[in-house]
């Protein structure tokens, strides 16, 4: 007994904590790297395209006080800016919304389209591709462009709001019926889409086509300013999700004995996604893998914690899709790829290295 409480006493608890101490410190290093990262990419961005505008040439125009060329501020201004601010959003909404699934559900593999999103903002796209022209001509004119991005917006929330309503009784929400349920609706829209598209015309086909693959092509300050409150909230919310994320990988029963409230967070974490991932494929379509493959990468770099994990998630994803969208303006200039095809390209290969790496974690 007294060689036990010798041992006992022999213990440091400052070495105890060290690797605890030492995770943190190599987080908020990260943080640093990915924010400089984050304003490379940024630049890089602004000078790549297929147009002979120059952000150097203008910022030497400005410093020097003369006015800028009426190229220079169009290409600059109002398509390379409006475009950088778009990815920004859209890639940090992906990664964080990706973050806060995974810490929910407790599974690596789920990402923002667990939750409806994606099959009830696709389904409402192509419904209004397909038949928008049937609608009251002073709806159409009164939405103009916007009437995809408006119906895939309303569908993305109002796919998950079902699912809430399925998945919640008495006040609790089964993760796993939402998970279930996702399943389902995801097959129902899928089928029905099936059916729109079936009965679509060329041009309508080449809409879909498009939308479907994801492009920032059609960035414009309205729409920045359309999805920024939106993001801007969830993102906002995210931090305050981390403590309750953390606990609830002990699962829900030990979260709620030391203290988090656990049904709390589950609203909070749905909603934030549900807004945050319907704001993000309203103005840009379909893009997968960032919301899959960013949580992955910070855990492999940092751990699991989510008071790190889910800043990191958000400059890592905004500069990967901004770094995506580069390579898809440059690719086969000066046409244009859509994105949803480079992140495919270069998140496949990435998610079957981390699947292979993890599976005994996975148990496959």
């Amino acid at each position: 007994m007294s060689a036990l409480s010798t041992n006992i006493a022999d213990v440091d608890p400052a070495s105890a904590a060290a690797p605890v101490i030492d995770r943190r410190l190599r987080a908020r290093r990260l943080t640093l790297v990915l924010f400089a990262l984050l304003l490379i990419v940024s630049v890089l961005s602004l000078t790549t395209g297929a147009s002979g505008a120059s952000l150097w040439n203008a910022l030497s125009d400005l410093t020097a006080g003369r006015t800028l060329s009426t190229m220079d501020r169009v290409v600059l201004l109002d398509i390379r800016l409006p475009r950088l601010c778009m990815g920004v959003l859209v890639g940090a909404s992906l990664a964080v919304s990706g973050a806060v699934m995974q810490g929910l559900f407790r599974n690596p593999l789920a990402d923002p389209g667990i939750v409806g999103v994606s099959a009830g903002a696709g389904l409402a796209a192509i419904t209004a591709i397909v038949l928008g022209g049937l609608l009251p001509l002073a709806i159409q004119q009164f939405l103009g462009s916007w009437i995809v991005p408006v119906a895939a917006f309303f569908g993305g929330w109002g796919s998950t709001l079902l699912l809430y309503r399925v998945s919640t009784h008495g006040g609790h929400t089964s993760v796993a019926t939402m998970l279930l349920a996702g399943i389902a609706l995801g097959a129902l829209a899928g089928a029905a889409s099936g059916v729109l598209v079936y009965y679509s015309d060329d041009n309508q086909l080449r809409a879909l086509t498009f939308w479907g693959m994801g492009s920032l092509a059609g960035a414009t300050w309205t729409k920045v300013l359309a999805a920024l409150p939106i993001i801007g909230l969830a993102l906002a919310a995210a931090p305050f999700l981390a403590r309750g994320l953390n606990g609830m990988a002990l699962g829900e029963a030990a979260a709620g004995h030391i203290g988090i409230a656990v049904q709390r967070v589950k609203n909070i974490a749905i909603l934030s996604v549900a807004g945050a991932t319907g704001a993000a494929v309203a103005v840009s379509g379909g893009i997968g893998f960032i919301g899959i493959v960013v949580p992955h990468l910070l855990r492999l770099a940092t751990g699991p914690d989510h008071h790190s994990l889910l800043p990191n998630a958000a400059l890592l994803g905004a500069a990967l899709l901004l770094a995506a969208d580069m390579i898809a303006r440059v690719v086969v200039a000066p046409a244009e790829l859509p994105i949803g095809i480079i992140t495919a390209i270069l998140g496949a290969p990435v998610f079957l290295w981390i699947l292979l790496k993890r599976r005994g974690d996975l148990g496959i």
